[in-house]
């Protein structure tokens, strides 16, 4: 395929981990100039020193996404390294899965949960729209979640953050047509990323999965065991059950490393044998 993505600016929230630390390592091995940014200034340090190790272009700036100065800060950082900005991935999230019942414990993280899923996406697109327009051209993608599909229990605020994301993304598609493209993923289930770690509720995880819960689920117990069909977990073979985050990212460089006259505006990317009903 040809490579697009050769000098290209992207700025990368959640770049200190997960999909985000990925994307910003297999775009800049591609010879994108890389802007990540990351509240954890530490762990964000070491991704950039780790691309560039390796011969890459990457700047690190701590950026908290629910501040909107921050994010304009970010934005200013990325065309005065870099000259310009090509690509916005507003990827920082977290997934407080929880049941209404359970409010008093999920209050806070439901709360920043909105703050980052939502605001933090809607920041972003802010951040960086004047200087994409002014450029007189730019591509923003949006992580959704096939949580945003439709609600689910269990999933409600989560679910909502990311139905939001959608509605920002097709807006901001509709007004800016010929100038911005805009990509809109959303990932299936990804265990390895450490994204569950925020669930409030570990029980709210069937809204997702209906009456698959429980066999989809001893999936996991045997893979932990050891006691997995190999078949399940083999990548190439079509009863793959769970995406690995190296896959979801390859899949999102894919929406990135087009032309600038090809759109990729929406992709839901999951494992083949995923027990995911959303």
């Amino acid at each position: 395929m040809t490579n697009y993505l050769n000098e290209k600016v992207i700025v990368v929230t959640g770049a200190a981990g997960g999909f985000g630390q990925l994307v910003c390592e297999k775009t800049a091995a591609l010879g994108a100039r890389v802007i990540a940014a990351d509240i954890n200034s530490a762990a964000l340090a070491e991704v950039v020193d780790g691309i560039m190790s390796n011969g890459g272009q990457a700047i690190a700036v701590k950026t908290d996404v629910t501040n909107r100065e921050d994010m304009h800060n970010l934005a200013s950082a990325a065309v005065d390294h870099f000259g310009r900005i090509d690509v916005m991935l507003n990827n920082a999230g977290i997934m407080p899965l929880a049941f209404y019942s359970d409010h008093k414990a999920a209050a806070d993280a439901w709360e920043r949960c909105i703050d980052i899923n939502f605001k933090g996406v809607l920041n972003g697109i802010a951040a960086v729209h004047d200087q994409m327009i002014k450029q007189g051209r730019g591509h923003v993608v949006n992580i959704a979640s096939i949580y945003g599909n439709y609600p689910s229990a269990g999933g409600g605020v989560y679910g909502a953050t990311k139905a939001a994301v959608v509605f920002l993304s097709e807006s901001l598609r509709m007004e800016s047509q010929g100038k911005i493209k805009v990509t809109t993923v959303r990932p299936t289930g990804v265990p390895a990323t450490g994204l569950g770690s925020g669930i409030v509720n570990p029980e709210a995880v069937s809204g997702l999965l209906g009456s698959n819960t429980a066999a989809y689920l001893s999936k996991f117990e045997a893979a932990a065991a050891g006691q997995l069909p190999a078949s399940h977990l083999d990548i190439n073979d079509i009863e793959y059950f769970a995406l690995d985050p190296s896959s979801l990212a390859d899949q999102i460089v894919h929406t990135i490393n087009q032309p600038w006259g090809v759109a990729i505006t929406d992709i839901t990317v999951r494992a083949s044998g995923d027990g995911y009903i959303l």
